[in-house]
């Protein structure tokens, strides 16, 4: 998750993720489907499947092209995670997933905290998996698909003490049992886009300390998370690979069907300099498709389409997180259109502001926050123009 580069409540990670705070064609306008990936209809969705052509999505059984497009809903206006409010404040969700929808959203991505699903080893939390079961059925609803991302340790008081004092072997058994539980209650719905492992995995090259899982907090947040403490001689590429196969594995013992991917930071590539381990070649036979954070810098697009083409290893790739973090809006616009043809499908943010609200603000977040809005509105309208 990227943010932007001041006090603003928006979500910043470490440098890994270059402060990850979190867009193209086929959309919902109002609650009517349109060209380019709605579903059949509300409460009737169709589901999503790799296209033949290994690059691009389909629906099924109607067999149209979709194409990813939305927000990632990471938090509120306020900064508190979905699962912080959910509980007393339902109507705030579902009222925020109709703003998304209205806006030309057809994909929301949401975060989920390991902590809130676990109560103890082997103890799922079953009111908050019911609580994932009634927010997939609003989805289903709206028509809406969901980017159901999870591992998430994004605020260090919800981790459990006995999950950090776990060792890698435990650690990696305990990720696959929440995505079990998950699976098990999600394997039915179509309004299920796909299940990213974890947002922005990272393998250390060497040792870390005990219990040091997190790397570096911003806003009290941690958006980037270590997968083993002691790299032992191994490849870093092939521990990401076999973290990858063990948590894929564990969702379709129970899903066979929905997509499986991994939220990965631009830096995975395996080019000089910093890595994540996560070498999009090498993990690929693991994954449906890529995912990649992926936050242009002023006059610098022909590099961030240069890193886009590096995930392009024969699966679909799907910029998972952008903004104009360190660009302006009209060059974000810009890369997206450089992008299409490249990348399959786009998600930024929405935070609880819908444009009006933004507008009645006075601060420099609610400025460019609106701005992307905007941006997001005039790309929906013209791409849902295009014919099939």
């Amino acid at each position: 998750m990227h943010a932007l580069p001041f006090s603003t409540g928006f979500p910043v990670g470490c440098r890994g993720s270059q402060n990850s705070a979190r867009v193209v064609i086929a959309l919902l306008i109002g609650a009517a489907f349109v060209a380019w990936g709605g579903g059949t209809a509300a409460g009737g969705l169709d589901r999503v499947r790799v296209a033949a052509d290994g690059r691009s999505f389909v629906l099924e059984p109607s067999g149209r092209p979709f194409v990813p497009w939305g927000f990632n809903y990471d938090h509120d206006e306020q900064g508190r995670l979905i699962e912080d409010y959910w509980e007393a404040e339902w109507p705030k969700i579902e009222s925020d997933f109709r703003e998304m929808r209205d806006l030309g959203a057809n994909t929301v991505r949401v975060h989920l905290q390991f902590g809130k699903f676990f109560l103890g080893p082997g103890q799922p939390n079953l009111q908050a998996l019911e609580r994932l079961e009634r927010l997939v059925a609003l989805a289903e609803r709206l028509g809406l698909y969901l980017d159901v991302t999870g591992l998430g340790c994004y605020h260090k008081q919800d981790v459990p003490a006995w999950y950090d004092a776990l060792g890698e072997a435990e650690r990696w058994q305990a990720q696959a049992a929440f995505w079990e539980a998950v699976a098990q209650r999600l394997r039915q719905s179509p309004a299920v886009f796909c299940y990213d492992l974890m947002n922005e995995p990272v393998v250390p090259g060497g040792r870390r300390g005990a219990g040091q899982w997190l790397a570096g907090a911003f806003a009290g947040k941690h958006f980037v998370q270590f997968i083993t403490l002691d790299q032992a001689g191994r490849p870093r590429p092939e521990i990401a690979r076999a973290w990858t196969r063990t948590l894929a594995a564990a969702i379709r013992r129970h899903d066979p069907h929905h997509l499986v991917t991994v939220g990965l930071v631009d830096w995975s590539l395996d080019r000089p300099g910093l890595t994540s381990g996560f070498v999009p070649s090498v993990i690929a036979p693991e994954v449906d498709f890529l995912c990649v954070h992926l936050y242009p810098e002023k006059g610098k697009l022909r590099q961030a389409i240069h890193t886009l083409e590096g995930f392009a290893v024969g699966k679909p790739v799907v910029v998972e997180e952008t903004f104009p973090l360190r660009t302006t809006v009209d060059e974000l616009e810009q890369f997206l259109e450089q992008s299409e043809g490249k990348a399959a499908g786009w998600l930024g943010f929405y935070w609880g502001k819908t444009p009006e609200e933004c507008r009645r603000a006075n601060t420099i977040a609610d400025a460019i926050t609106l701005q992307w809005l905007e941006l997001f509105q005039r790309r929906s309208k013209r791409w849902a123009q295009r014919p099939q």
